[in-house]
C-alpha cells in the first residue's frame, strides 16, 4: 500500500464519492485532523453523526451522511484549498468568505481547526484547508 501524499484530499474524495453513490455512511481512516474536520461538519449540520471505530490500527471514522428530503446531499461542494504543493496561509483580516457566508472555510490555526467565522471571532489566521457549502 502506497502512502497518501494528501490525506485530507482523500477524506474529501471519499465523502464526495459516497454522496454520488447515495450511501448512508462512509468509513474513513482516522487522524486528529480528520476528527476535528468531522466534528466541524457535524456541528455545522453537514453530516448527521459520526462514530469512532477501533480497528486495532489507527481507527476508522464512520460518517453518517445527510441528505435533503428529495435525496440531494446537504454538502453541495467540497474544495481542497491548501495543497501539499501550494500552501495557502491567510491572516485574520483576509479570512475568506464562502458563498458570501452561506458556506464555511475550514482553517487550521494555532488554536486548532476552526471555521472561518470562529477564526474571525478569535482574530487569528492560519492555513485554509477547504471550502464547504
Amino acid at each position: 500500500m502506497s502512502g497518501l501524499s494528501d490525506p485530507l484530499s482523500d477524506y474529501l474524495a471519499r465523502i464526495r464519492n459516497a454522496h454520488k453513490a447515495k450511501h448512508r455512511y462512509v468509513d474513513i481512516p482516522s487522524s486528529k485532523l480528520k476528527r476535528a474536520f468531522t466534528q466541524i461538519l457535524m456541528d455545522k449540520g453537514y453530516i448527521r453523526r459520526y462514530i469512532n471505530i477501533d480497528d486495532g490500527k489507527q481507527g476508522l471514522l464512520r460518517l453518517y451522511l445527510k441528505y435533503q428530503s428529495n435525496g440531494v446531499p446537504v454538502i453541495r461542494s467540497m474544495k481542497r484549498v491548501s495543497k501539499p504543493g501550494l500552501r495557502l496561509y491567510v491572516d485574520a483580516e483576509n479570512l475568506p468568505r464562502v458563498r458570501n457566508g452561506l458556506g464555511i472555510a475550514i482553517v487550521s490555526t494555532s488554536r486548532g481547526v476552526l471555521t472561518d467565522k470562529e477564526a474571525r471571532v478569535h482574530h487569528i489566521g492560519g492555513e485554509v484547508l477547504a471550502y464547504i457549502y
